[in-house]
């Protein structure tokens, strides 16, 4: 009885000091669908010299060793795959802090200033040693939750809790950071580009950093000076190495055709890619057997291809694809359509809500499923063969290609009205699909966090076309010139009570903080009307006053 008696308190308070630890390192505002993806791994052979270069780095525990591996090279060469795999090998051997991975789509998300708090919690989850630090430093400093000082994250969240480990370090840790010039435009990446240059030298004898992008200027002109930052080029690697890494990958990804390709050919192949795989995939799946497709033909078609004029062979490639697909006039029209909704979202959506907010764009012309453009083009985007998975391209440099009109020609993405397109939808979506309890809450006279299945109500409740509209349909209102039928629908969304169902639409999605800066930016934009109304132009069917 008395060890009964005695036990409960301790494990009653160790327990609530473990409930209120995980609380306090949640409140980072860290970054979600982020981290290692085991199908983007290397083809097992492949790569071997340059993983076993990284893996030694790793190991290596001469004070001397740099504490940043800079991997970078041209698009399609192949550095995702490697920051994976070597993710994926780190979390084998217990070794992996973090592994965070930018990506183009998701620029919009600012995911710049969730890294070093992300990399924060990620370590605490490995090392529980962190956790009270880190709640003692946010407990101290609120603002350090969500702070975008950049800089001052690394110093607080990492380095700080870091140094202050008592005892003999766990051994070898590496964080992973992929697509570093996916994380927005050049303003964007400055400051986290400026704390790995200053202040890099800084982190603990144990700790490596394995970061990978693209050689843009101000990333090499960042990370090519500091002592403790070693770069490293795939554009440098051995060229009979890589030859011999892309003759396993064509010959292994068209080994089903059996004796169709000679081995002749799959050396032609991994000659032509110029070391690119993502050319080798693509070439790979052009070739691949279906309705009207002789694989040997296309290989033919394949090798004519020749670069110039600015253009790349993933160029080539891209343009190849899409010619193939959509052969007419009225074809890529409805093609070019279809992809400016795509590239202009602020985030990705699957088909069956690209479809719902395309059957409200304001022209007839545009309403029709977007299947009759995806459903071909499954060697180009993900998505494209689930209704429910976000559609986005599966390389960036599908993006670079669309939106540069020198290099896709005919296939050139305009912007164009699609801001008002996507403002005009996103509008009537919330005008037709919100409505009071849209969660179905049994009461509220309880916090939304005490609702334990919200998130599930959330997902079963709110579908994607509907949380996609109430999170940015302001953010594409911004970029829209005046017009009278969408000042029309804005005025019903802010004047009635619709405005209350939107606001308890964000809240039940952790999103309550866009409701002022989605306000202030649509006040600014109808201020265009009264300056209009004051000039003596008076837009049919709307009112507009200051009162309103």
């Amino acid at each position: 009885m008395q060890e009964l008696q005695n036990r409960p308190i301790p494990d009653i308070q160790y327990g609530i000091k473990q409930i209120y630890q995980d609380h306090s390192s949640n409140c980072l505002a860290f970054a979600d669908r982020v981290g290692l993806n085991r199908a983007k791994k290397c083809l097992d052979g492949t790569r071997v010299e340059i993983l076993n270069e990284i893996v030694d780095w790793i190991n290596n525990t001469d004070a001397t060793t740099p504490y940043i591996f800079w991997l970078y090279g041209q698009a399609g060469k192949g550095k995702s795959a490697i920051a994976h795999t070597i993710a994926l090998q780190a979390q084998n051997l217990g070794m992996l802090g973090s592994c965070f991975c930018f990506s183009r789509v998701r620029q919009h998300e600012q995911l710049h200033m969730k890294l070093f708090p992300t990399i924060a919690r990620d370590l605490a989850d490995r090392d529980l040693r962190l956790r009270p630090l880190l709640v003692e430093v946010t407990t101290n400093n609120h603002s350090l939750r969500d702070t975008a000082d950049v800089a001052t994250q690394w110093k607080k969240l990492v380095l700080e809790p870091l140094s202050q480990l008592k005892g003999s370090p766990t051994g070898n840790v590496v964080v992973v950071i992929d697509a570093l010039d996916e994380s927005g435009a050049e303003r964007t990446r400055a400051t986290v580009l400026e704390v790995l240059a200053a202040y890099g030298a800084e982190l603990p004898a144990n700790l490596r950093i394995l970061l990978t992008s693209r050689p843009l200027v101000d990333i090499g002109e960042a990370l090519s000076t500091s002592s403790h930052i070693y770069a490293r080029s795939l554009d440098a690697v051995d060229t009979e190495l890589t030859m011999r890494d892309m003759h396993l990958y064509v010959s292994t990804r068209l080994k089903s055709l059996g004796d169709t390709f000679s081995d002749e050919n799959f050396q032609q192949l991994a000659a032509k890619s110029g070391g690119v795989f993502e050319w080798a995939r693509l070439a790979c799946d052009f070739m691949s057997p279906r309705m009207g497709v002789i694989p040997k033909v296309r290989f033919h078609e394949i090798m004519s291809h020749a670069s110039g004029g600015g253009r790349t062979l993933l160029d080539e490639m891209y343009t190849t694809f899409l010619k193939d697909l959509f052969r007419g006039s009225d074809e890529r029209q409805v093609f070019r359509s279809v992809m400016r909704q795509i590239l202009w979202l602020k985030e990705p959506l699957p088909i069956s809500a690209l479809d719902f907010m395309r059957d409200r764009f304001p022209r007839e012309d545009d309403c029709y499923p977007v299947g009759f453009i995806l459903n071909f083009m499954a060697s180009l985007l993900a998505g494209v063969s689930d209704v429910s998975t976000p559609v986005r391209p599966l390389h960036a440099s599908f993006y670079d290609f669309l939106l540069d009109e020198k290099r896709s020609r005919e296939f050139f993405i305009q912007q164009g009205d699609v801001h008002h397109d996507l403002a005009v939808a996103s509008l009537s979506v919330m005008q037709a699909g919100l409505h009071f309890n849209i969660c179905k809450l049994e009461t509220s006279y309880i916090s939304n966090l005490e609702v334990a299945d919200l998130e599930k109500r959330v997902e079963e409740n709110i579908p994607p076309h509907l949380l996609y509209s109430c999170q940015f349909w302001a953010t594409h209102l911004k970029s829209v010139t005046f017009d009278p039928d969408l000042a029309q629908l804005v005025r019903g969304l802010v004047t009635g009570e619709q405005m209350l169902f939107w606001l308890e639409a964000l809240g039940v999605s952790k999103l309550i903080g866009e409701a002022y800066w989605a306000l202030t930016s649509a006040e600014e934009w109808l201020q265009v009307s009264l300056f209009m109304c004051n000039m003596g132009y008076h837009p049919n069917n709307i009112e507009l006053t200051e009162k309103n």
